[in-house]
């Protein structure tokens, strides 16, 4: 089978396994694990609390510092409610694009990691190629924390990580970080029109959302600095996503729920903006057991990502460039677990085939020229491990 072949077979085994994050990635850390002992290569689990998922790492090659960690999640957004015109756990090919829920974000990177295998078995590495394959990415990077740890800790230090979110094979090194909340408000019921004398949680989340606002519109005003400004926006943004609460039109609501996440530009430290937004939910909170002491507002934290910081000449950024050719500046507003890695003193970057454009969406793809690419990349990656 050719090295194109293999990668588009490995693709199509993968994106098979339908690993909503929702849902336990099991399935395919088995396929994924029997794989790599079919190349004579050992696999390593790191688990969540209920082992219901699991993260997996291995090693190709000697056992030696300076090689390359490619970093991929194997977790996707559901699919439902979604218009897909195929199967979204078939891999489909027409127009010159592989359709499938995670084509684009992020299978097909992952893909061209396993095919990476048995080349660089057959060209001899010289340095390690280092795979990491996470869970729950799309949930805030959650499930990569613990493997990136125990990497650093147990495996020789690689000079470079890469993780392959789509960038269309341009090199991003620089990305925002963030967290997000879970937030109850929760009120005390009244007759409407006495409100006065209960507490609305709707309405003190309207002044939660005020204060979102109000914080962006601060942000977008002012100049961005030299790390911010290529950023887009070129400010710390926050966000609600998802808010749910009451019950009939004439009663006060005792209840309402909402997602508040932030964006936080490098340079900026995330706790500032976390300590100030739960300081404004402190004061809320205080008005409104000044009406009803039963009323209160909980924050609890589900996420938080660090941003990743473009490097001064680093190792991961000169080898993604000299890989790829490319050398315009890029970075992104999402977050990604390359955050992670830097924190615990790797240098990286992300960069993989495919356009962000395209993640999520219902009839997800990505290009197989992208795919293409990406699979050159690798070729090239393999053979400066082997020289």
């Amino acid at each position: 089978m050719t090295q194109p072949d293999q990668a588009r077979s490995i693709l199509e085994r993968l994106v098979a396994f339908p690993t909503v994050s929702r849902d336990s990635n099991l399935a395919l850390i088995d396929w994924v694990e029997a794989y790599l002992a079919d190349h004579g290569i050992r696999a390593h689990r790191v688990w969540n609390e209920d082992r219901t998922k699991a993260n997996l790492y291995a090693s190709v090659g000697p056992e030696v510092a300076g090689g390359v960690v490619l970093s991929g999640h194997s977790d996707v957004v559901p699919v439902d409610g979604q218009r897909w015109t195929t199967d979204p756990w078939t891999v489909s090919e027409r127009d010159g694009r592989l359709y499938g829920r995670g084509t684009c974000d992020m299978k097909g990177f992952v893909a061209l990691m396993l095919a990476a295998v048995p080349m660089a078995t057959a060209a001899g590495v010289r340095r390690p190629l280092q795979l990491a394959i996470s869970y729950d990415e799309e949930r805030g990077c959650t499930g990569c924390v613990g493997m990136v740890e125990e990497m650093a800790k147990v495996l020789p230090r690689a000079a470079a990580v890469i993780v392959g979110e789509p960038t269309r094979m341009k090199v991003v090194t620089g990305h925002k970080g963030g967290a997000g909340y879970h937030v109850h408000v929760k009120g005390f019921e009244v007759h409407s029109s006495i409100m006065h004398r209960g507490v609305s949680a709707i309405l003190e989340a309207g002044r939660l959302i005020e204060w979102v606002n109000a914080r962006n519109a601060q942000a977008s005003a002012a100049a961005p600095g030299p790390v911010a400004a290529p950023f887009d926006p070129p400010w710390t943004s926050w966000h609600v996503g998802q808010i749910a609460g009451g019950t009939a039109h004439n009663i006060t609501a005792a209840d309402c729920r909402l997602g508040v996440d932030v964006r936080v530009v490098p340079g900026e430290r995330i706790a500032d903006h976390l300590s100030a937004f739960e300081a404004a939910a402190a004061g809320i909170a205080a008005d409104m057991q000044a009406v009803r002491r039963e009323s209160a507002i909980s924050l609890q934290r589900y996420f938080e990502v660090p941003p990743l910081v473009p490097e001064a000449d680093g190792a991961a950024e000169r080898l993604a460039r000299a890989l790829t050719g490319d050398n315009g500046l890029h970075v992104v507003s999402y977050g990604t677990e390359a955050g992670h890695f830097q924190n615990a003193g790797y240098s990286a970057v992300v960069c993989g085939p495919g356009d962000i454009a395209q993640a999520h969406q219902p009839d997800e793809y990505i290009e197989t020229s992208e795919f293409q690419a990406g699979l050159a990349f690798i070729e090239r990656l393999v053979a400066q491990l082997a020289a």
